[in-house]
């Protein structure tokens, strides 16, 4: 039996053809590829009738039966989600007709500067190509390995439900998947702009071709454009090296699609555009592997969703009120872009009061303890410009923060404005001790105005993000009514130490923090 007779029971007859797409008609005309123009129509299957799209060759481009019949060689043999389906074929006389699953939406380079296609969809797009991709270079020990040759943002389709579909596998090579795959091609073919330039000036072809195709495709989603320019019908520049340059210099900002820029969670976009980068990298070895672009567009993904879910939960009307109280006044354009600058903190309040949001949109705040202390003998002092090394702190939140010695009797004064209604917080006093020695804990003794007892603070921890510790005063759950706390803390004189401290024992304070529970 040869090779064709393989394939028999794929063959659709000609006539089948003509009467769906109405002899090829115009109307029936979705596009053009290296290998003939592609038409649309509904075929009676046993499954009952289905829109497909019917690839008609067109020799005077360049391509033929070679390209033909590799087409149905490797995707009868290669079937995944992110791999156009083919269907059916049709040999007869001279015409050479493949038939595939119909991808309603086209190709992805007709999206490139739409901005209705959300960052989140776009990064989906990109993930389920890159597995599509790791099907081919990392197949299983009953296939070979597949170079496709020509990824680029035409030959990937797109699905009513937007799901990437590779397609265009008439320039691919396959090889045995355990073995080191490096040929040396004396025809040299591909797409100008997408080839790996190895490739294009020695003719050595490797499955990081693949992979410096696909990372020029991402720049593309990340820039809105495709990789050339052309004038008068003439390729006129290729982007890619500007593109890499712009990242190398952190100039992203200038060349990332104007709309998209604002949709983008920082991290998201951080991941993205490194594994991009490396991708189109010149060196071969310095390319990633197939399986860690996967990995690190998932990831990509994942803190993208994360960032949308949290734009789901948050009162917006009420950040808004309190991002109109930021020192200096913030500047953004979407509300995402006001969710990103909470995320990352900023001051309100005549610069005393600290702001931020966890994941799940729960207000945290730091009080300055210029703002809540109070007490005759507390000292303010310059967290930058402080005279001397004992009294300059490092990483303070606020320009100023309070110095107390430990004989000083004071006091603190707080309220739950901006905490958000229904989360259970826990309160710190956020302090840093100064003394000679290093006490294995904090001996405050504390009260409410209306405790009849004080409570003594013990454990003190290191915060995430500086050198401050943090010692636990309270738990409450912030309800929607202002609850006001009046904290009295007692001298060193009436407190009995540990023998660890001595007489003068010093303390540096930044202030009270509230902190969700959960985000402990």
């Amino acid at each position: 039996m040869s090779f064709i007779e393989e394939f028999d029971h794929l063959k659709l007859q000609l006539q089948d053809i003509i009467s769906a797409t109405e002899n090829f008609s115009t109307h029936k005309l979705i596009g053009r590829g290296g290998f003939g123009w592609v038409y649309k129509g509904e075929l009676s299957l046993p499954d009952g009738k289905t829109m497909v799209a019917f690839k008609r060759l067109d020799r005077r481009l360049g391509q033929g039966d070679v390209e033909f019949w590799k087409e149905i060689i490797m995707l009868s043999k290669y079937r995944h989600e992110n791999l156009v389906s083919l269907m059916h074929f049709c040999n007869e006389g001279d015409e050479m007709i493949l038939v595939y699953e119909y991808a309603s939406r086209g190709s992805l380079d007709r999206y490139l500067s739409d901005t209705d296609l959300t960052w989140t969809q776009q990064l989906k797009i990109c993930v389920g190509v890159a597995r599509g991709l790791s099907f081919l270079h990392d197949p299983m020990e009953s296939q070979q390995r597949v170079i496709h040759r020509d990824i680029k943002s035409g030959n990937i389709l797109l699905d009513e439900k937007w799901t990437a579909k590779v397609s265009d596998f008439g320039l691919s090579k396959a090889g045995p998947a355990n073995q080191p795959q490096t040929y040396l091609i004396s025809n040299v073919v591909g797409t100008p702009g997408y080839c790996d330039p190895l490739y294009w000036e020695m003719g050595f072809l490797s499955k990081e071709f693949d992979v410096y195709s696909f990372g020029v495709v991402l720049f593309e989603v990340l820039c809105g454009r495709l990789c050339v320019e052309y004038n008068n019908g003439e390729l006129s520049n290729i982007l890619v090296p500007k593109w890499r340059q712009c990242y190398e210099e952190k100039r992203l900002n200038e060349i990332i699609l104007f709309g998209l820029k604002e949709q983008m969670e920082q991290g998201s976009l951080n991941s993205f555009s490194a594994i991009a980068y490396r991708c189109v990298k010149k060196a071969r070895e310095e390319r990633p592997m197939i399986a860690d672009i996967v990995k690190e567009l998932e990831f990509a993904l994942e803190q993208q969703e994360i960032f949308e879910n949290l734009g789901k939960r948050v009162d917006i009307a009420e950040l808004i009120k309190i991002a109109d109280l930021a020192v200096p006044p913030l500047s953004y354009g979407s509300h995402n872009q006001l969710l990103m600058l909470l995320l990352k903190g900023f001051l309100i309040d005549d610069g005393k009061t600290w702001v931020s949001i966890n994941m799940k949109g729960e207000v945290a705040k730091v009080v300055s303890a210029t703002k809540c202390f109070f007490g005759d003998n507390l000292v303010t002092k310059n967290a930058y410009t402080a005279p001397n090394r004992k009294a300059k702190i490092a990483r303070c939140k606020f320009p100023y923060y309070v110095w107390n010695v430990y004989s000083n009797r004071f006091r603190v004064e707080v309220n739950s404005q901006f905490l958000s209604p229904n989360v259970t917080y826990t309160m710190y006093i956020v302090f840093k001790y100064c003394g000679r020695s290093s006490p294995k804990y904090i001996p405050f003794e504390y009260k409410l105005d209306e405790e009849s007892h004080y409570s003594r603070s013990c454990i003190a921890y290191a915060k995430e993000d500086n050198r401050w510790l943090v010692t636990k005063l309270y738990q409450f759950t912030r309800h929607y009514r202002a609850q006001n706390f009046n904290i009295d803390f007692l001298s060193r004189n009436q407190v009995p130490l540990d023998h660890e401290f001595g007489f003068e024992e010093e303390f540096a304070f930044e202030g009270i923090e509230f902190r969700p529970l959960e985000n402990i």
